[in-house]
């Protein structure tokens, strides 16, 4: 709902999803028609002339101050920024110049960064806000009037109490500085009653209903000892069934809780290891330990327990039936919705191909040498290996013995004549170890298209460049490799940031390149996002 901008926690604003909750949270400035939307949420800032001043004048402002924007005839604004200068100054300018910088407009990637973007009303189209149909003339002007005339009202009523006198823009420019004081002080007052309300906003969607309703059945029927105990232990082995593998091996106890235990715990429900007969993580660890279902040690120079094994021939563990994730069943539910988007979207992935060093382990494990691999899948080969020749040190799990066949896969012709060849290796280097030594390749997808490549993942090649007659132009190559079009794309571009788009062949090199002319060209392609303009191409 808001956003902080330099991370400070000086500058915060609302987002437009907030505004078009609230939309009287924050002033705002009208525009003068909707053809002005397409340059602020192009990603222009807002200048005084593309500003519709009221008949009353202009509204008091000061400098620095956060305002939102509207277009005539739609009350929900497009876009928010900061005041670049006074009410004052700006008269004293003429009303030129920048009013507006703008901080977050609809359509940027905050907009999109949430699961599932929206607009507020029919009159928000993709590269311009107009009117909203559903809304008659006679209800936009009132809406426009109680937004943008809702402050000075308040300021004059504030003003008829104080010194018994109306005080509009004219006279703040000609009263001397201290009688713009109460003015100043009652806007501040305005502002803070206005936050101070935000807090209490209460949001209607489902989950928050949900959510609150397992809090409350929570309260009215707190967990016992017992039943803590009992969820504790139901926890612990769904997390040492699903989560917890033998090659993460040995983990720290903190670890174990916060990212295997916790996780498996019922929607909505408090686990608290203080609210159990055991109080104390190590201490649970132990009495685990004692029943034989685990092996723990404790670690004397960080203080805390370390998972060393887990007894997976143990009663407790051959009895439990592991739950299914909500996880997996969530990407299930998602991939109907995915589907019939009509918007290619554009999928990379690394993967690794069997080479001659490490044919011998994947045969050993009846692994096909011929196919393709993650990181993950090839990690798992290499740890299926491990099991099977029972390579783990004894007397430290953390260690893999190596034998001839692995130790030649990891090092052989990687080691300078004369060298030692290592005789062991520790669990966590050997996953990573063990990939560098397959041959990369990549898969690039788009909708239903997909192509596998040799080699490492080349990047998009993003340029500017001054030609003859001092004109700038932006050069974009590489996007084949993302089975991107350069001639639909360049067409594309021309629509979106109306300007002048062609395509050349890349000198010296095969493939194309788009070139993209102006001088704000680098900085609308960049701010536009790689993924938004392959999103452009069917």
């Amino acid at each position: 709902m808001f956003f902080d901008i330099d991370g400070r926690g000086k500058e915060i604003f609302p987002t437009v999803y907030a505004l078009w909750k609230v939309p009287d949270i924050l002033p705002s400035f009208m525009l003068k028609g909707g053809e002005v939307s397409r340059y602020v949420i192009g990603g222009a800032d807002l200048m005084f002339p593309g500003i519709s001043t009221p008949a009353e004048g202009l509204p008091s402002f000061l400098a620095g101050e956060a305002w939102s924007v509207k277009v005539p005839g739609n009350p929900a604004p497009i876009a928010v920024g900061t005041t670049t200068m006074s009410c004052t100054e700006a008269l004293k300018a003429g009303l030129r110049g920048k009013a507006l910088k703008i901080a977050h407009y609809y359509g940027d990637l905050l907009w999109e960064s949430v699961e599932v973007p929206y607009v507020p009303n029919a009159g928000f189209y993709e590269d311009a806000v107009f009117e909203d149909p559903t809304l008659s003339s006679a209800q936009v002007s009132d809406s426009y009037d109680g937004a943008n005339d809702g402050s000075n009202d308040q300021l004059n009523g504030i003003n008829d109490k104080e010194m018994g006198q109306h005080v509009d823009v004219a006279d703040v420019q000609s009263e001397p500085s201290s009688a713009s004081v109460a003015p100043i002080d009652a806007r501040n007052e305005i502002a803070e009653e206005a936050t101070a309300h935000v807090s209490d906003l209460k949001l209607t969607d489902n989950d928050s209903v949900d959510q609150s309703t397992v809090e409350d059945s929570q309260d009215t029927h707190p967990l016992s000892t017992e039943d803590v105990d009992t969820l504790l232990e139901k926890c612990l082995l769904q997390a040492l069934h699903t989560t917890v593998k033998d090659k993460d091996l040995p983990m720290p106890g903190s670890t174990l809780w916060s990212n295997h235990v916790l996780p498996c715990r019922p929607s909505g429900i408090t686990l608290d290891i203080k609210k159990s007969s055991y109080k104390k993580l190590s201490k649970w660890l132990q009495a685990k330990c004692s029943s034989g279902l685990i092996r723990v040690k404790e670690d004397k120079y960080k203080k805390e327990s370390v998972l060393l094994s887990v007894n997976r021939t143990h009663p407790d563990y051959s009895s439990f039936k592991p739950e299914k994730l909500q996880v997996e069943e969530a990407v299930k539910t998602s991939v109907p919705v995915t589907e019939s988007r009509s918007v290619k979207i554009l999928e990379v992935a690394e993967i690794y191909k069997p080479s001659v060093h490490v044919n011998p382990v994947f045969a050993s494990v009846g692994a096909d040498t011929g196919e393709l691999y993650s990181a993950l899948d090839a990690t798992d080969i290499v740890f299926r290996y491990v099991e099977k020749e029972n390579m783990v040190k004894p007397t430290d799990k953390s260690i893999v013995i190596l034998d001839a066949t692995l130790c030649d896969g990891l090092f052989k012709g990687a080691i300078k004549k004369g060298s030692m060849y290592p005789t062991e290796i520790h669990k966590r280097d050997l996953g990573a170890a063990f990939v560098n030594r397959m041959q990369p390749h990549h898969i690039v997808t788009r909708g239903n298209d997909s192509v596998v490549r040799k080699g490492g993942l080349k990047t998009v090649q993003i340029m500017t460049e001054r030609r003859q007659g001092n004109k700038k132009m932006t050069k974009l190559s590489g996007l084949e490799t993302f089975l991107v079009d350069p001639e639909a794309l360049a067409s594309e571009l021309q629509k979106k940031f109306a300007c002048s788009t062609t395509v050349a062949e890349l000198p010296g090199k095969k493939g194309l390149e788009v070139l993209v002319q102006g001088d704000e060209s680098l900085l609308k392609v960049t701010r536009f996002g790689f993924e938004r303009l392959a999103s452009l191409v069917s």
